[in-house]
Parts: structure tokens; sequence; C-alpha cells
């Protein structure tokens, strides 16, 4: 499963780039942020992406959720969105 993780300084059309590159490849794409503006930052990118697909006639959607990773050793709480094609 491909992930891409997104900081709050993360530039949101690049990311989009990214995220349209691997639906168009493999169909799906999990997106991981940590923090409110890494957040934003990946909505942000998930919806220029829709924009990249729909010239294509790509049409995605996303499914929210929490996912508990370890960094540096400590446990912390990341929202994970999935990205799919709904071919």
């Amino acid at each position: 499963m491909d992930v891409v993780k997104v900081a709050a300084t993360s530039r949101s059309t690049s990311v989009a780039g990214a995220i349209a590159g691997i639906v168009r490849d493999k169909g799906r794409v999990d997106v991981q942020a940590i923090g409110a503006g890494a957040v934003n930052q990946a909505v942000k990118a998930i919806a220029i992406a829709r924009g990249y697909l729909a010239l294509d006639d790509i049409h995605i959607y996303c499914v929210p959720s929490f996912s508990e990773i370890l960094i540096e050793g400590k446990e912390r709480t990341a929202v994970r969105l999935a990205v799919e094609s709904s071919r």
C-alpha cells in the first residue's frame, strides 16, 4: 500500500500530483497527516488531485480514519485518508 505523508509545510500542489500519479497507476493511495496544519494541506491536495484526475475522467472518493503510529518511540494519532478511484 502506498502512503503519502503530508506535513503542515507540504505544498498542496506537489502532494496533489503525487496522489494523482499513484491513483492513475494503482487505483488507490493512503494520505497520512498528523496535526491540524498537515490535515488541512492533505485535504486541499486531495481536492486539487480530484481536479487533475477529472481531466482523465477518473473520479475519486476519500474515506477518513484514525491510525496509531510510532514516532521516536511515542505513539501518535494520525488522520489517514484512503483515496480510491470509483472506476
